[in-house]
């Protein structure tokens, strides 16, 4: 018997989804999290997403963790122009200067964050005191784009430094690491 997934996620109403997008579902959206290089990973490829669609990111998403040098929010944090012109011209990435640039800022501020709670894990977490929001969600009318949990950890990671962090995009976020499960109630992934 055929496993049942979020609507999004079994491509009703809309064109087949990719294997990218339905391995993303079925092992790692809205699975908790707690390793902060793939929380850093997952901040910046949610900043990269911003504008285009999340089905882009996930097929380009090998060749960013390459790109980014795994994602390593020590050696990301000391990029510079050089290193910055060089994306600029990969094609395997989003080649949009601001992004690029947000996600050495972000680096720096992630650093700081580790810094001072001791891991970006206690930092994110500390929001829900550890623990995932469930939704409960049975249609994807439900499914907010933001919520006050969201414009808060947006709020405070932008006063941070942070930078693509808005609501919305801290929204997709925080369900992709977990903190928030909005899988359908019926989603054999939950």
């Amino acid at each position: 018997m055929e496993k049942k997934r979020c609507d999004w996620a079994a491509g009703e109403g809309q064109r087949r989804i990719s294997e990218e997008s339905l391995r993303y579902h079925d092992t790692r959206w809205c699975k908790p999290e707690h390793r902060d290089r793939e929380l850093f990973a997952m901040l910046i490829l949610e900043g990269m997403q911003a504008g285009v669609s999340w089905d882009i990111i996930l097929r380009k998403e090998k060749h960013f963790r390459r790109a980014f040098d795994g994602f390593d929010p020590q050696i990301v944090a000391a990029y510079d122009g050089k290193k910055i012109g060089e994306l600029m011209q990969d094609a395997g990435i989003i080649r949009n200067r601001r992004k690029i640039e947000a996600a050495v800022t972000n680096a720096q501020a992630f650093l700081k964050v580790q810094e001072e709670f001791g891991s970006f894990d206690r930092y994110i977490w500390g929001f829900t005191d550890g623990k995932v929001i469930d939704h409960h969600l049975t249609d994807r009318k439900n499914m907010p784009a933001k919520d006050e949990l969201s414009e808060r950890v947006s709020r405070d990671l932008k006063k941070r430094g942070f930078k693509f962090a808005g609501p919305v995009i801290i929204y997709s976020y925080l369900q992709g690491i977990g903190v928030i499960n909005d899988h359908w109630e019926y989603c054999d992934y939950r």
